[in-house]
């Protein structure tokens, strides 16, 4: 078989039809679609058990008790039998040639691993282009969905389960086993945007997931003399992201959680100037990292403020 593509379901049932209509139009046919329904409590399991019995030489559904979305990618990855694996969110869809065309650039280029552009739907009809083909070094790629990867080279690996930022750690896991990465800069994967998600959500707590995953990741990254990459994954994710994310929410413990998160970056990069990760960033970026680096993160929230109008 040629391709599988794995879906995390979870009280879609809004979102669910249209995505799961973008994957049966997929032009690539020797494919399977597996659908973990993990304890949807709204009519998600109706429409699952809906496609597939229409499609089912081509849609498998599995239903568990509710485990969060690593778990339930891990469990249609032990099922999948693609030479190639893709990925989709229940609340998304994808245009119909992506996985023809990531499939093809790997086939061309001997690619492990393709990314392709995005683009970003809100409610009020306007769109976002997301070129994420574009990034600086390959740990700064981004940890979406928009990926298609080698099965052969994802071999045993699988999902953080029972955290948030369980994709950072699947692709950063992924860049110590392959540098050969190729890109489709089209934009065939399609966010919904708008709604609540994982990450905009006002759980404060939820936040420091990330320094579990970056614990999981340190030894095995500084083993392969990647320590540079790990610093980068620190400040980009820790200091800079969650830092500012956390200091937008209203949760009552946010600012709890902020000195926890930089006493950890405080820690793994003791000397924030004299590291090469620090200065491979921009100027602008730099200020920011400055800034909560230094407990000065409300400066640094109504910067970004200032600067997104």
């Amino acid at each position: 078989m040629k391709l599988s593509i794995v879906v995390p379901v979870y009280n879609a049932e809004q979102f669910l039809r249209p995505c799961l209509d973008s994957l049966l139009a997929q032009h690539v046919k020797d494919s399977e679609i597996l659908l973990v329904n993990d304890g949807s409590r709204d009519g998600s399991g109706r429409i699952l058990e809906e496609y597939r019995t229409r499609e089912p030489e081509r849609i498998r559904v599995l239903t568990v008790e509710n485990g969060g979305q690593g778990r339930a990618r891990n469990l249609a990855l032990d099922l999948a039998q693609g030479d190639f694996i893709g990925f989709a969110d229940s609340d998304d869809w994808v245009k119909p040639d992506i996985y023809e065309k990531m499939i093809a650039k790997a086939e061309e280029t001997g690619a492990d691993l393709v990314i392709c552009d995005a683009e970003e739907y809100w409610p009020d009809g306007h769109r976002v282009y997301m070129a994420l083909t574009e990034y600086e070094r390959p740990i700064k790629m981004s940890t979406g969905v928009c990926k298609l990867v080698r099965r052969s080279t994802l071999g045993d690996q699988r999902f953080a389960e029972g955290l948030w930022y369980e994709d950072l750690a699947y692709v950063a896991r992924l860049l110590l086993h392959t540098d050969r990465i190729a890109a489709v800069p089209e934009p065939l994967y399609c966010y919904r945007c708008g709604h609540t998600s994982t990450m905009n959500n006002n759980n404060s707590r939820k936040n420091l997931d990330l320094l579990t995953i970056l614990d999981l990741l340190k030894g095995p990254m500084r083993e392969a003399g990647r320590n540079e990459d790990f610093e980068t994954l620190v400040l980009n994710h820790a200091l800079l992201d969650t830092i500012n994310r956390v200091g937008r929410q209203n949760s009552s413990d946010k600012e709890t959680i902020i000195r926890e998160v930089r006493n950890y970056v405080n820690r793994e990069v003791p000397e924030l100037r004299a590291s090469s990760a620090y200065r491979l960033e921009s100027r602008n970026r730099r200020l920011v990292m400055w800034l909560n680096y230094h407990g000065l993160d409300k400066l640094s929230c109504a910067l970004l403020r200032l600067k997104n109008g």
